[in-house]
């Protein structure tokens, strides 16, 4: 238990602390490698602005790491 599901559990528990707490002008990365500016957080969906002009709509799931 706590070799294998402790760590787990710790791991996301910070995830979903990290998601709660994106705010505007955060630096995100996607799990699929994107990275991009949050431009809103909504409450299951942020949109991200990866290039100059072009914003997406991303699930918060997606997002791998937040950079502030």
């Amino acid at each position: 238990y706590f070799l294998m599901i402790r760590p787990q559990q710790q791991r996301a528990k910070q995830h979903q602390a990290m998601l709660a707490a994106l705010k505007r002008n955060d630096t995100v990365v996607l799990n699929s490698g994107v990275i991009g500016k949050v431009v809103r957080a909504e409450d299951k969906e942020a949109a991200l602005e990866i290039a100059t002009g072009v914003t997406v709509k991303a699930v918060k799931g997606w997002i791998a790491d937040a950079r502030t």
